[in-house]
């Protein structure tokens, strides 16, 4: 008999800053498996780093690094020009931070997850892939990022662990890239195919492995995101058994 699949679901978390709260952090953490900690770049503090990772240990939730670009009014979404072995210094000193409260928590660090911008340019930018890489490597913990592109292949070069992610909060264009949209769950686990936002199939290269469907906790909706996604997996039976 095959092994069962599991599913997890991941969730941004901690991006806020100072007095200023993005999601709600709070609601969001006993629906997931999986808390990215922004690491004070794109978002977050030290304060709130710390808040979120005991928020996760309440939970028994595993907590990721979710490294972003040195951009907060830009919430790490735009493009930046920086040379890529400053993102190897920038990605190692994001996640050493995080690691280090994990350890004063008594936990430890589960996964990294690069945040906006620098998930793509990861994937698109040869030398910055190849750059980031190094430093997660450092860490010794799985990457998530998007099957069947230069993440898996960057992972596989580099001897990471690579971990397939879905977001159930966005649409899919034919090409399997991502456009905003609703959570499109059931599909999803029952058959690794997505709608897209032209009404066409189109394939998500999970093959047949455990992955895990990420919630932006910035989007309107999040919550009711988060709840429909770990109704799904439960539903289908697919939980990692943590509830």
């Amino acid at each position: 008999m095959a092994a069962k699949r599991i599913v997890l679901v991941n969730c941004d978390m901690g991006e806020g800053l100072g007095p200023w709260k993005m999601g709600p952090d709070e609601d969001l953490m006993p629906l997931v498996d999986q808390a990215n900690i922004a690491c004070g770049f794109h978002a977050g503090d030290p304060t709130i780093m710390m808040r979120t990772v005991k928020l996760a240990k309440k939970h028994g939730v595993a907590v990721g690094a979710h490294p972003g670009l040195p951009d907060k009014e830009g919430f790490g979404r735009r493009l930046m020009d920086i040379p890529p072995e400053d993102l190897y210094c920038q990605v190692l000193y994001q996640v050493g931070a995080l690691q280090t409260m994990l350890a004063a928590e008594g936990m430890k660090l589960n996964h990294i997850k690069p945040h906006g911008k620098l998930y793509r340019m990861i994937k698109d930018d040869p030398k910055v892939g190849d750059a980031c890489m190094r430093a997660i490597k450092t860490f010794g913990v799985p990457f998530i990022g998007l099957p069947g592109t230069a993440h898996e292949e960057l992972c596989k070069e580099h001897g990471i662990e690579f971990m397939a992610e879905f977001f159930p909060d966005l649409w899919y264009d034919d090409e399997g890239q991502t456009v905003p949209i609703l959570p499109k769950m059931d599909k999803i686990i029952a058959t690794e195919m997505v709608t897209s936002i032209n009404g066409n199939e189109a394939k998500v290269p999970i093959g047949g492995r455990t992955f895990t469907c990420c919630i932006h906790s910035d989007l309107p909706g999040a919550l009711v995101a988060a709840q429909a996604a770990r109704a799904a997996v439960d539903e289908a039976g697919a939980g990692a058994g943590r509830k």
